[in-house]
C-alpha cells in the first residue's frame, strides 16, 4: 500500500492525532499536492494549543503557491506562537525565512 494510502487510514482511525496529520501533510508536500498539503498544516495551526512546526511548513507550502503574504502572515503568527511556547529555535527559523521573503 502506497504511504499516502497508509496515512490517510491511520488518519481516519485517529483524526486527531498531531503527528499523523504533520506527516500526512508533509508526504503530500513531497507529492506536489500543495492545496491539500497547505489545508492540513492551516488546520495544525488552529489546534489547542497550536502545532508550532505546521506554522513554518504550512507558510514554505504557501510560498510555492506563490501565495506570499498569506506566507508572511501566517509566518508572524507562527513566530507569536512559537514565543508562547518557548520554542525559540522554531521562532528562529521563521524570522529567518520570513526576512527572505521581503
Amino acid at each position: 500500500m502506497p504511504r499516502l494510502e497508509q496515512l490517510e487510514e491511520m488518519l481516519a482511525a485517529d483524526p486527531d492525532d498531531k503527528f499523523l496529520q504533520y506527516a500526512l501533510a508533509m508526504e503530500l508536500r513531497g507529492q506536489e499536492q500543495l492545496d491539500r498539503s497547505v489545508e492540513i498544516f492551516l488546520s495544525m495551526t488552529k489546534g489547542d494549543p497550536p502545532h508550532v512546526p505546521a506554522f513554518f511548513m504550512g507558510g514554505q507550502v504557501l510560498v510555492m503557491l506563490d501565495r506570499i503574504e498569506e506566507a508572511q502572515t501566517l509566518l508572524q503568527a507562527g513566530i507569536e506562537q512559537a514565543d508562547i511556547q518557548g520554542d525559540s529555535h522554531a521562532a528562529g527559523e521563521m524570522r529567518q525565512f520570513l526576512a527572505s521573503l521581503e
